[in-house]
């Protein structure tokens, strides 16, 4: 198949990007290529895209470019004319986002109703597309599930992002374009975005410097190796959503549709507190900590666990790489990478 794949300079892009390469499927990839952190790491991914290309099946196409220019997008989609879209361009971060919205603006409103315009003109090809948990927001009931409402959410960040679901919604019912929008749980692993809190930790630790650890420690995530998300979203993108012939509109279902249309969590189901997720780099590290606990930050969320059985029942997939297996793995690319 050909596969656009948007974002694919970014973290989990460019995972995508190399594992539908390695398969022999063909990719088109699109990045602005910002600078919301180092554009040397995203530079390097794509080095590293052109090298499996040249002995890869499929073709490879790496173009750089914004989406929320419409005109640029509806010229790849005439001249490529995709089988499948997967949408992983977003500007993302928590905080960031409240101190710079309009970045959030452009990408995560602005540049997915582009790419819901350009599916739509363009043979309404599966679109499958990033969501977060974080638009479960204010919601404490424990595990997350997708029937849950998301309707407080506790930042803009996860506030653009539950409008991408809704917008989804509206072009599934008026154009029935089959959309999948898939909810990231706290993803990490090699080839990972600096301002993370693994980045963050693995570099001060090493430095001998204090690590940040915001509400005292007490967080729990659901925190997701980034080869487990992949395959999670390769295995929707390759499932085309279809319309549930049981859904009803006096008891709605947030996470299906009378229109091609359905929501799917994707963690690891098994919550891990932050300060365990510490230790397991201190292990990796064979170096401890130096710890400066901090107070809750506004717009984080304390606790986060993802109920996968829709996912599971979908695609037959489970997320199941352990955490100090997954940190280990990132510890050891780390110090490859910055040769430390």
């Amino acid at each position: 198949m050909k596969i656009l794949i948007t974002g694919h300079a970014g973290f989990i892009g460019f995972h995508t990007a190399k594992r539908l390469l390695e398969r022999g499927d063909s990719v088109v990839g699109i990045d602005s290529l910002n600078d919301y952190y180092d554009p040397k790491i995203k530079q390097d991914r794509l080095s590293m895209l052109d090298s499996i290309a040249k002995s890869a099946i499929g073709k490879y196409v790496s173009i750089q470019g914004n989406i929320a220019d419409k005109a640029l997008l509806m010229n790849i989609f005439s001249k490529h004319m995709p089988d499948r879209v997967i949408n992983l361009a977003a500007q993302a971060g928590v905080r960031y986002s409240i101190t710079n919205p309009e970045a959030y603006v452009e990408s995560n409103l602005v540049g997915f109703a582009n790419l819901l315009e350009a599916c739509r003109h363009h043979g309404n090809p599966h679109l499958t597309y990033a969501s977060t948990s974080s638009v479960y927001g204010a919601n404490t009931k424990l595990p997350f599930s997708e029937t849950d409402g998301t309707n407080h959410p506790l930042q803009f960040y996860a506030a653009t992002k539950k409008a991408n679901e809704l917008m989804a919604h509206s072009y599934s019912h008026l154009f029935k374009l089959p959309t999948t929008g898939l909810r990231f749980f706290t993803v990490y692993g090699p080839w990972g975005r600096p301002d993370m809190a693994l980045f963050m930790f693995t570099k001060n630790i090493l430095a001998g410097e204090p690590i940040h650890v915001f509400n005292n420690g007490n967080h729990t995530r659901d925190f997701t190796y980034v080869e487990d998300i992949v395959e999670g979203v390769i295995r929707a993108s390759d499932q085309i959503a279809e319309a549930d012939l049981s859904w009803d509109g006096l008891a709605p279902n947030p996470s299906t549709s009378s229109a091609p249309y359905r929501i799917f969590n994707i963690g690891n189901s098994n919550p891990v507190s932050l300060m365990n997720y510490i230790e397991a780099i201190e292990i990796s590290l064979k170096k401890k900590a130096i710890i400066d606990f901090k107070p809750l930050q506004p717009g984080d969320v304390p606790n986060t666990y993802a109920d996968t059985k829709l996912l599971e029942t979908a695609v037959k997939y489970t997320p199941a790489t352990p955490v100090k297996e997954g940190v280990s793995r990132f510890v050891e690319w780390y110090k490859k990478y910055y040769n430390t």
